[in-house]
């Protein structure tokens, strides 16, 4: 039998790195996956490397920013699955700039994406993970739901260059803990993950062109390799190492865990 056999998991961000790392984890371990993405083709693909593999998962699309987003998509994981057991708000991406030339449409971006969409999407799930819990309780039934928040180092320590992704994972914390301590007699156990540099698109060689919306992406390669050497064991994270974290969080493993950051840096900041 596998960890997380008869679970349903919502995956934002999940066509890619470890987004796509934890779905794929997650199906080994027999989750049915729900892979979020605002592009179809790496959302399509990621299931069809589920389903190869021999697990269940259906791809469904969009902008988490959108007003109808958390409604659609709670919508589609329960009409598809019957039910939701693990909730993992990872979509996002970075616009960064000094505080003096930042504009509010950046700012606020960074707040829509990384902060509330994650608040939007633990409201709509709540009849399926708070309600559900408090239905089981009642009926002798102890079943644990899972949210886990993908914050990062820049919400707990600030980071030049980035007072608006800062500011948005700072909040994200916030709201993890007060989930947690609201819904913790529920049986529904709300934790964040802060992932210091781990290698994606989102933190290459910025020399490499990628874009997110149109927004530049990535890390100067100077200042990249300077980073890696400031990290004590000297360099990124892999995706896999990562979305380790989030498995661990959404796993029975962590049943007694609940309101906590759990950081995955390399030995940063401690």
């Amino acid at each position: 039998m596998g960890m997380l056999d008869n679970q349903v998991a919502l995956i934002t961000g999940a066509g890619r790195g470890v987004g796509r790392a934890v779905a794929e984890m997650m199906a080994e371990h027999g989750a049915r996956i729900v892979v979020s993405d605002k592009d179809q083709g790496p959302a399509e693909e990621v299931v069809q490397a589920i389903k190869a593999s021999g697990g269940e998962a259906i791809a469904v699309c969009g902008d988490v920013t959108a007003s109808e987003f958390a409604p659609m998509i709670i919508k589609e994981t329960v009409a598809s699955f019957g039910q939701l057991d693990i909730l993992v708000n990872n979509a996002g991406y970075t616009w960064d700039s000094l505080i003096h030339k930042m504009t509010d449409d950046q700012f606020q971006k960074m707040l829509d994406i990384h902060l509330i969409a994650p608040f939007r999407l633990i409201r709509e799930a709540a009849p399926y993970m708070r309600d559900a819990g408090k239905a089981d309780a009642e009926q002798g039934v102890n079943r644990y739901r899972k949210i886990v928040n993908v914050t990062s180092v820049a919400g707990v320590m600030g980071n030049v260059g980035q007072a608006n992704y800062a500011s948005a994972k700072a909040g994200l914390i916030g709201l993890t803990k007060t989930v947690a301590k609201e819904w913790a007699g529920f049986q529904v156990n709300c934790n964040a993950v802060a992932f210091g540099l781990i290698d994606t698109r989102l933190t290459q060689a910025k020399e490499k062109g990628e874009t997110v919306d149109g927004v530049a992406v990535g890390i100067p390669e100077k200042v990249r390799t300077m980073f890696e050497q400031s990290i004590p064991q000297k360099r990124a994270g892999l995706a896999e190492e990562a979305a380790h974290g989030i498995f661990y969080l959404a796993s029975p493993l962590s049943n007694y865990v609940n309101g906590q950051v759990l950081h995955i840096n390399g030995g940063m900041y401690t």
